[in-house]
């Protein structure tokens, strides 16, 4: 089927960066990786919103919220189907049955896409066939060069080159860790083996959503 038809690091000030008053300021966070020359990113809630509108298909869009909206890793995006869709308790769950490690975990699944992805599967010619029809995580590489490219363009800010499929796993979890969802939980759905694995890859900062929120609680700042 051809478908193509928690914690953020430190805060990194840009000329591009836009401060309206009263408003949510849009601004990516941006540093150096410590183990290889590249940089780690998160985006904020604009930005994100901005990423998933970029693409010219479903199908990757798709691939880009698998990642941003559940926490997937690339190579957990290209093996989903509908099949892995759960409605339990805790409402309504995507199942990753071999995450990395061959651990199984489940996480929490927005309704949208939800729906997008059992649309797929009603398109599919053949049952249990994946949602995204490439199979290699190079593919997803090429897709997110496309979108930030794209992107750079549109909002003539460099930075969006740094960009990587990870770095929308990334800011999944500081979007939780911004919501004061419970760090265990977030290790749990992510699959995190444990909290001193996943405060080593993701502590530091919030997000500037987050930090805003905390300071408008101050009257003196």
């Amino acid at each position: 089927m051809d478908l193509r038809k928690l914690f953020c690091g430190g805060y990194t000030s840009h000329p591009k960066t836009k401060w309206v008053s009263d408003s949510v300021p849009t601004a990516m966070n941006v540093v150096d990786h410590p183990d290889y020359d590249g940089k780690k990113v998160w985006l904020s809630d604009d930005e994100v919103e901005q990423l998933l509108d970029t693409p010219d298909s479903m199908e990757r869009t798709i691939a880009f919220e698998l990642a941003v909206r559940c926490g997937l890793r690339s190579a957990e995006v290209i093996d989903v189907t509908a099949d892995h869709v759960l409605e339990t308790d805790a409402g309504d769950m995507l199942q990753v049955p071999e995450g990395k490690g061959d651990k199984y975990r489940e996480t929490p699944l927005p309704s949208t896409l939800k729906r997008q992805i059992l649309t797929v599967d009603e398109m599919a010619d053949n049952d249990g066939e994946t949602v995204i029809s490439v199979t290699t995580t190079q593919s997803l590489r090429n897709w997110i060069q496309d979108a930030r490219e794209t992107l750079m363009e549109q909002t003539d800010d460099d930075r969006w080159r740094f960009v990587s499929m990870h770095d929308l796993r990334r800011t999944w979890a500081t979007g939780l860790a911004s919501s004061e969802v419970d760090p265990l939980i977030v290790c749990q759905w992510g699959g995190w083996s444990d909290l001193e694995t996943f405060l080593d890859h993701y502590n530091g900062k919030y997000k500037p959503e987050a930090q805003k929120r905390e300071r408008n609680k101050v009257d003196w700042l």
